[in-house]
């Protein structure tokens, strides 16, 4: 009303964090005076707009956090209220179940059921019937269960069994919709627990609230434990007394464990991201800014490096583990091994092995951990929606006897864990040799008073000295699909390559994989642009693997060509395609990152490989059984013991369908 003329400008990053998107209107040649109105319309397609398309995920309130430069001086505040809609779940799109993986005889444990949209957020816009079947008893299970409209899942409580392993299949309308398990029956000191231990919600700089992420981590991603990690230079006093009081009130002992703690955020240069746990509630934040936070009056508390955050936490009951994200963790600038026990090596940022073999190059003694590291409100279940991310959030599985914060920490400082790209893998590993050995639970490094047991035996996690010279390493694996291999490393090593198919079962489904990373920080993503021609040939079907960017093309062209494109932050994304093989088949595949022409006849389950620089980057192809039924495996490889140094002991399993899963290390030092 005051005359002029108002211009918009937009920057994806013309804004603060964690509200960096920014829409400007600026008026030129008028005034505004108290009473006016300036709307803004967003999504309005008369004037040839193709519309306002929303984010993936879902949310209780997407704020439009409205500023005014009143005085025209560049200094923007917020109003009092700004608008608010809610962001909602689609159509459903797929079924998940979730079970435990390890129960000890008539111990209880529960099913859990959702749908999920296109983007995997859990929808209630389902209703009818489902119908659950066990392979084997299962006490207390029924035989159907009733969808409530609204409801975004459901939980069936206090299921027992006998003898194992379990697979349950629920129906939907007479078709399989979803299965859960395989649930392990093993009489045993020790059950499974489900975490995702890193993950961030609106008060810093994920969305919806604290409160709503725990309700998420438990009932929608069915876990067994989780803690909130936000970014330390966002926590300030009032969220940090609200965050602690929250997992003092939302922890339940046995049924889903909640731990306190922050991430100490500081740059690479000077340690990098870790993520800080507390034994006990309301503990002194040490942060390593106060970068975004107005109230300094405890600003002298700060640690600026790790080594200064080492040092104020030595008196704390915690742990800590390091991580890669934004500020990828250097872990050769400072270590205590009381303190810091595990690295993170997956995460919805990418999978990171190399975090782990720094650590050995190093001669630190730490355990595998993986999480989400999401910012969507989604723990335990982290899809990266429409994004550069290219990676579905990791889980760790920790062993302990009981559900409790105690046996958690306990799992830490022991090593007694191990993590996996989302999937609830079952897996176990132990190491036997001959001749004196003293085996430890706590590493005697790090604790000189650590006492040992006598004998060759270890499990995941410990710390054997011995005379031996050489030893048997063991692995078991139950997984939910079949188990393309399973790498057994001494360090960096692969000492042996187990698959549980024989190179006579491979058939003609061809799997072809873009995988690795740019460098190890920030902007780490590879965006790949390719196509394969399989020459000589007929698709007969094409199989996305690790599509979690659904809006990125993939499909068919004619009857011998696959055009993809994908995000690879040191994970794999790719396809299987079944083929009509002709006698001089072979497949052209030409990237943004180089070609490569492979006969197909040529290959085996190795295959061929295009290294593409970066970090760890390559094209792979290579040959798969056109069925693989092995969802359990157990293997054992002989392995030599260098002398004088550790050996750390440790698998990488890679299933069927590209989920992996990491175990810690057992340390073994050859006297």
């Amino acid at each position: 009303p005051g005359g002029g003329t108002i211009t918009l400008e937009f920057h994806p990053l013309g804004g603060e964090r964690p509200w960096y998107k920014a829409l400007t209107a600026r008026l030129n040649g008028g005034y505004l005076k108290p009473g006016d109105e300036v709307v803004i319309v967003f999504g309005d397609t008369s004037g040839g707009s193709p519309g306002f398309l929303l984010q993936t995920f879902a949310e209780s309130a997407f704020e439009f956090r409205v500023l005014t430069d009143l005085c025209a001086v560049g200094h923007f505040t917020p109003l009092p209220v700004s608008p608010s809609i809610a962001v909602v779940p689609g159509a459903p799109a797929r079924w998940r179940a979730v079970m435990p993986t390890l129960r000890r005889p008539q111990e209880r444990f529960r099913l859990g059921i959702k749908a999920e949209d296109l983007w995997g957020n859990p929808t209630g816009d389902v209703s009818g019937t489902l119908t659950l079947t066990a392979d084997k008893p299962v006490d207390g299970l029924p035989s159907t269960v009733e969808l409530t409209p609204g409801a975004r899942a459901v939980t069936v409580d206090g299921l027992s069994a006998s003898e194992g392993p379990i697979t349950i299949t629920i129906e939907k309308d007479g078709a399989v919709v979803a299965t859960a398990g395989p649930l392990v029956i093993e009489d045993g000191a020790m059950a499974t627990y489900w975490g995702d231990m890193h993950g961030q919600s609106g008060e810093t700089v994920g969305i919806n609230t604290a409160a709503e992420y725990f309700d998420f981590a438990r009932n929608l991603a069915f876990l067994d434990s989780a803690a909130h990690q936000g970014n330390d230079f966002q926590i300030n006093a009032d969220f940090w007394r609200e965050l602690n009081a929250l997992t003092a009130r939302m922890n339940e002992p046995g049924r889903f464990v909640l731990v306190p703690g922050y991430e100490w955020s500081g740059n690479t240069a000077v340690g990098g991201d870790h993520n800080v746990y507390f034994t006990t509630e309301h503990r002194p934040i040490i942060r390593s800014s106060h970068a975004l936070l107005t109230d300094r009056r405890d600003v002298a508390a700060d640690a600026h490096t790790t080594a200064a955050l080492f040092a104020a936490l030595a008196t704390e009951d915690c742990v800590v583990a390091a991580h890669v994200g934004g500020r990828y963790a250097d872990i050769a600038l400072a270590h205590d091994p009381r303190i810091e026990t595990a690295v993170e090596i997956h995460s919805d940022w990418g999978t990171f092995e190399w975090l782990l073999t720094d650590a050995f190059a190093l001669g630190y003694r730490v355990g595998v951990v993986c999480n989400s590291d999401g910012h969507k409100g989604r723990p335990g279940a982290s899809y990266p929606g429409a994004a550069t991310f290219g990676a579905y959030g990791g889980l760790t599985c920790f062993l302990a006897p009981e559900l409790t914060r105690e046996a958690i920490f306990r799992c830490w400082r022991t090593r007694r864990h191990y993590g996996t790209t989302g999937c609830r893998t079952h897996l176990d590993v132990a190491w036997r040799n001959d001749g004196p050995s003293a085996v430890y639970d706590l590493d005697p490094d790090a604790y000189p008073d650590a006492t040992a047991t006598q004998g060759g035996t270890a499990v995941m996690g410990q710390v054997v000295e011995t005379d031996a010279a050489k030893g048997t390493f063991a692995v078991t694996v139950a997984a939910h699909c079949g188990i393309d291999k399973v790498d057994v490393r001494n360090g960096t090593e692969t000492v042996a390559t187990v698959r549980p198919y024989e190179p006579s079962a491979l058939g003609n489904r061809i799997r072809v994989l873009c995988e690795g990373a740019e460098y190890r920080g920030r902007g780490r993503q590879t965006l790949w642009r390719c196509r394969a021609q399989f020459k000589g040939c007929r698709i007969v079907s094409l199989t996305p693997i690790n599509r979690f960017n659904p809006e990125r093309r993939l499909e068919q062209v004619g009857s011998d060509t696959v055009v993809w494109h994908a995000a690879t932050t040191g994970n794999f994304v790719g396809f299987d395609v079944v083929l009509e093989e002709g006698a001089d088949a072979e497949v052209a595949i030409s990237t943004n990152l180089g070609d490569i022409t492979v006969p197909l006849a040529s290959l085996d389950a190795y295959g061929a490989r295009m290294e593409a620089g970066g970090l760890a980057r390559a094209l792979s192809v290579a040959r798969r059984p056109l069925v693989n039924t092995h969802h359990h495996l157990e293997a054992t490889a002989d392995i030599i013991l260098a002398e004088g140094r550790d050996n750390p002991l440790w698998v990488a399993v890679t299933l069927d369908d590209c989920n992996q899963a990491w175990s810690s290390p057992i340390y073994v030092k050859r006297r």
